[in-house]
Formats: C-alpha cells, sequence, structure tokens
C-alpha cells in the first residue's frame, strides 16, 4: 500500500505550502480559552483521501462540545474542531476519481478548522453552484440532518403538520425549508420575537415563542386540535415533553439532539396510549451504513438549492483569526441561522 507521502502527484505535491494555521483544541474548556492558533504542518492524502484548501467552515455546537470535552467523539489532544466547511480540491490520493483538482466541494468531518484538511474522498461532494462560499459552507451537516429526519426517519407527506423547535438555528431553519419545500404546514418554535421573523421568511406559517406563548395551546389551535403530524426536535428537555402532549394520532416525534442540555425519558405508557412514535435519528451513522441514501440526500439537496427551494441563512460572517468568537457566538444562543469563519484569504 502507497505510504501518505507517495499518494500525491510530485507536480501537485509541490506547488503545496509546506505549513498551514490550525485552529487546535489545546487545553478543554469554552472555546475562547480552549482554543489556540498553531502553525502545523500541510497534511498529505493517503490513499482513498483528498486534500481540500478550506474556504468557509460552519460553525455548529458540536464544536462548542468538542472544545469541552463533552463530545461523544473525544480526540486526543491537541486537535481541530470544525465538521463542515466548503472549500477547493487541492490534492488527490492514489485511487480518487470521483473528484479533480481544483473542484469546489462541502464536506464533513471532524477537525477541518484549519488551512487546509485531509479526509477521505467519500465525505465530500461537488458544491452547489447556486450557493456562495458562505451559504455552502453550512449546507452538508444541517440540511442533510433535517433531510433525513424528516424524508427517511418521518416520511412526511404532504399537507402534514410539521412542528419544528429551535426554528432560528442552523438545523431548525433546514428543517423549515426542507418541510416547506415537502408542502407541510410548517409551525416554527424559537426563543426570542427577535428571531420569529427569521423562522416565517424561511416558510413557517406559525411562529410561536418558547417562554412566551403556551407551545401546546399554540399547536392545538394552529391545527384545529388535530396536532402536529411531525415533530422536528434538536433541544429535547422541556421541548420534547411539550411536543408529547400536542402530537397527533400516528405522529412522528423526530429526536435530533438535546441543545437545551437535557436529555428527556421517552414515556413508554403515553406513547402506547396515544399511538405516535418516538424516532432517533443519527445523521452520522448514514455513511457507514447506507451511503446510498447520503448520495440521494446529496443530489436532493443540490436540486433543491439551485432550483431556490432551500437557502442556507448566515447569520454572521467572521475572519479566521476570530473563530473562537464565532463558536462562543454559537453556544450564546442569540444567533439565527449559521455563523460562517472565513479562512481563505
Amino acid at each position: 500500500m502507497p505510504q501518505p507521502d507517495e499518494a500525491v502527484r510530485p507536480d501537485v505535491a509541490d506547488a503545496l505550502p509546506a505549513s498551514m494555521r490550525a485552529w487546535r483544541v489545546a487545553r478543554l474548556g469554552e472555546p475562547a480559552e480552549a482554543l489556540s492558533l498553531d502553525t502545523v504542518p500541510v497534511p498529505k492524502p493517503a490513499t482513498g483521501e483528498v486534500l481540500v484548501k478550506v474556504a468557509a467552515v460552519a460553525a455548529n455546537f458540536p464544536d462548542v462540545l468538542l472544545c469541552r470535552g463533552e463530545y461523544q467523539v473525544k480526540p486526543e489532544l491537541p486537535f481541530s474542531p470544525g465538521i463542515e466547511f466548503v472549500g477547493t480540491v487541492a490534492a488527490l490520493g492514489d485511487g480518487v476519481s470521483a473528484v479533480a483538482v481544483g473542484e469546489r466541494v462541502v464536506g464533513s468531518k471532524i477537525g477541518v478548522l484549519s488551512e487546509y484538511a485531509v479526509l477521505p474522498a467519500s465525505d465530500v461532494w461537488t458544491a452547489p453552484s447556486s450557493l456562495s462560499d458562505a451559504e455552502a459552507a453550512g449546507l452538508t451537516v444541517a440540511y442533510q440532518t433535517a433531510w433525513f429526519g424528516l424524508h427517511r426517519r418521518a416520511a412526511l407527506h404532504q399537507g402534514e403538520w410539521l412542528l419544528v423547535h429551535a426554528a432560528a438555528g442552523g438545523v431548525g431553519l433546514a428543517a423549515v425549508q426542507l418541510g416547506v419545500a415537502a408542502g407541510a404546514r410548517v409551525i416554527g418554535v424559537v426563543g426570542s420575537a427577535a428571531k420569529a421573523a427569521v423562522a416565517r421568511e424561511a416558510g413557517a406559517e406559525i411562529v410561536l415563542v418558547r417562554g412566551v406563548d403556551d407551545l401546546v395551546a399554540g399547536v392545538k389551535s394552529a391545527t384545529g386540535g388535530h396536532g402536529a403530524d411531525v415533530v422536528f426536535d434538536p433541544v429535547g428537555g422541556a421541548a420534547f415533553d411539550a411536543s408529547t402532549k400536542c402530537i397527533a394520532f400516528e405522529g412522528r416525534i423526530i429526536v435530533v439532539g438535546f441543545a437545551g442540555g437535557t436529555i428527556p425519558t421517552v414515556p413508554a405508557g403515553h406513547v402506547l396510549v396515544k399511538n405516535y412514535s418516538v424516532v432517533g435519528l443519527h445523521w452520522g451513522l448514514y455513511p457507514g451504513v447506507r451511503p446510498d441514501l447520503i448520495d440521494e440526500a446529496r443530489a436532493a439537496l443540490t436540486r433543491s438549492a439551485d432550483e431556490g427551494r432551500i437557502h442556507p441563512v448566515v447569520d454572521h460572517v467572521v475572519p479566521f483569526a476570530d473563530a473562537p468568537r464565532a463558536l462562543t457566538a454559537l453556544a450564546s444562543g442569540t444567533t439565527v441561522g449559521r455563523v460562517v469563519i472565513s479562512v481563505s484569504t
């Protein structure tokens, strides 16, 4: 088997810089304290891998958890966070033919908050030409999560009522847009009145403000007592509890995450009596278990982007040198859509 240094064509390797800047977690803690900007060697792609010159990285809540040491994956220190990006293929390892040097791609893998990143060729795909770098940076994780949650796990149908928690966040906005594209009637739940306009602009028919509106009464009123056919829940805790009280007959609650900090207990007796389903979604399992579905999702999202049916919302963009500030803003819960870190100068 070729060694990594032998996997890159010599002419390409000679054109690459020897070193790069990378944000790395040197010690666990909040992003502002945990991250340091280091100079490290540019990695080389091994067989089946690509080297990408990173253009932009979308901040995700798992990045904050990685810095704290609270994510389910715990890389050895020091490591780079960053889990999704857009960039340009700079070099190919042996055996890679699906993408070409110079191709603009999006992808996902822990460790991309750096000027260059190496990852398996199967983890990147051609970026939709209709999206800017800032928009495309947030396409992979949020929109694939929403796509699998709504279409694969919930089997969302046209005309159904879809309740989306955290509807002004990155994943929530993706779910709102994809729900509208599927012909669903969307109710969004947001954390403040200031975020309500963003959810409405994304297509939510009804918007409820957590802590102000009665969520259960609001959903029942909006649906004429029917309830939500599908609930997309990346929050957990009280959001999940409220969902069980306004779920429709044969409804599906899709458990996406626990951004609220509390993992709820599934009330099995209530599930039985009300005849609804609680369905887990771990999008990260699909690339290894059902890569064919990953290809289907990517194709569907590219079509939707190019047709203008989905459009990633960017809260703001920060320069690479200010990456910790982006993660701090994300952790505060005050942003809408995506916070993007611009890497390329």
